[in-house]
């Protein structure tokens, strides 16, 4: 068990997501950082660079639209989120650690409930 809160790093990364803040969400993640987004297809993404590639033109989105907290809870390996784009779409993603206390990797997929809807994440 880490001796960070892991809860509370991804409740900054929700508050990064409704901010917009593309500067405050990059550096909750590790440098060597993944994300995998199996929305559209199954993609990953590596390191800083990529990550913001990535989330450049879903901050804004999130933020114009709406972005809602759903679900959090501890995982075995770090915390699943259930959160919620302009009040309908679901996505689910579950965040894993570094000892450091970073995002080291992330995994986002549409919530079963709205699966068919497609995903902004």
């Amino acid at each position: 068990m880490s001796d960070f809160d892991q809860m509370g790093l991804v409740i900054d990364w929700v508050d990064a997501c409704r901010q917009g803040d593309l500067a405050l969400l990059l550096g909750l993640y590790a440098e060597d950082a993944e994300l995998e987004c199996t929305c559209n297809g199954q993609r990953r993404y590596h390191g800083r660079s990529e990550l913001e590639a990535y989330w450049q033109p879903r901050l804004s989105t999130f933020s114009s639209v709406g972005f809602g907290l759903e679900e959090i809870h501890p995982a075995p390996h770090g915390v699943d989120l259930e959160y919620s784009v302009a009040g309908a779409l679901r996505i689910r993603a579950a965040f894993r650690f570094s000892s450091e206390g970073k995002i080291l990797s992330t995994v986002c997929e549409p919530a079963r409930q709205n699966a068919h809807h497609g995903c902004l994440c």
